[in-house]
């Protein structure tokens, strides 16, 4: 069975595919909606551009720079915090087909890139990094789901409001059940099923919630970097609350200590400061002056 259900308020999808047929080649989900994700990220991003004035083909070479370190750095950050997996299977290293993509990875690689481009194109990095930060929520809201048709990156067994209803048999890696999911399953028609948190979904809300907060903000910022700080505050904040729950955490080498909880605490603390620091020193830019267009000659 493929199905996926939220029981508890009554939710079900049946014959949930992870991937179509186009043009001859089986097409992921997974990476049909991350990819749905960057566009529409991206959409935002220039559109604030636009209406602040600065160049949208400069804005779009830094995400441009940023979505590519972005997803090479998401990868890096899933293989290497996986490597017990991917050193006795290194031919699965570019296999990103069944997902495997580290989000703080690309989060840390493409604002670096971001911020390498906006220094060469001579835009104030803070300026940018609060039009460019958008695509992040965006992007991580609308990707999120590919986690859905992938079976994967869900919580620990539950019976609340919003527990997922998963066939045992479709869960992406067999790794992610743990004892009390198996304790607490059933079997219909055959079928065994496991209930858990869709953390997944969790994120997803989370972000969304993020990126209202930071479009309420935008025009009312009091300084330059403001919303990007702003942003790695409020996610880290949900993330280290959401991923405690998951079953897939990856662990910093050597220890059980989930890599994306340090990671977190350490972007509260470093983004507390610079909103801290931006409030009492921080500036404001003026918008620059858009470009008028020539009036056209009346002809006689």
């Amino acid at each position: 069975m493929n199905s996926i259900a939220f029981p508890n308020i009554g939710i079900e999808f049946e014959n949930v595919g992870q991937s179509l047929q186009l043009f001859g080649y089986n097409v992921a989900y997974y990476g049909i909606i991350i990819g749905v994700g960057m566009v529409l990220g991206g959409a935002l991003v220039l559109r604030k551009a636009h209406v602040s004035g600065y160049s949208q083909d400069d804005i779009l070479d830094c995400m441009i720079a940023g979505l590519i370190a972005g997803v090479i750095g998401a990868r890096l950050y899933y293989v290497v915090f996986s490597w017990d997996y991917y050193g006795a299977h290194p031919s699965d290293i570019f296999n990103l087909r069944q997902g495997g993509l580290g989000i703080y990875g690309g989060i840390i690689f493409g604002t670096i890139a971001g911020v390498l481009m906006m220094i060469h194109k001579k835009i104030p990095v803070p300026v940018g990094a609060d039009f460019c930060i958008f695509g992040f929520p965006v992007g991580q809201c609308i990707g999120r789901w590919g986690n859905f048709f992938n079976r994967e990156a869900f919580g620990e067994y539950t019976n609340g409001l919003f527990a997922m209803r998963l066939p045992v048999d479709a869960v992406r890696s067999s790794d992610d059940i743990t004892e009390l999911m198996v304790k607490n399953a059933f079997t219909v028609d055959g079928t065994q099923f496991i209930t858990v948190h869709p953390t997944f979904l969790y994120e997803s809300a989370w972000n969304l919630l993020v990126l209202i907060v930071l479009l309420l903000v935008f025009n009312k910022r009091k300084f330059d970097g403001e919303i990007f700080c702003l942003y790695f505050l409020l996610y880290g904040i949900g993330r280290a609350m959401i991923e405690p729950l998951r079953t897939d955490q990856l662990k910093l080498l050597g220890t059980d200590i989930p890599v994306s909880v340090v990671v977190s605490v350490i972007m509260i603390i470093l983004s507390s400061i610079g909103l801290i620091y931006g409030f009492k020193k921080g500036i404001r830019r003026p918008r620059p002056e858009k470009k008028q267009k020539p009036e056209k000659k009346e002809e006689k």
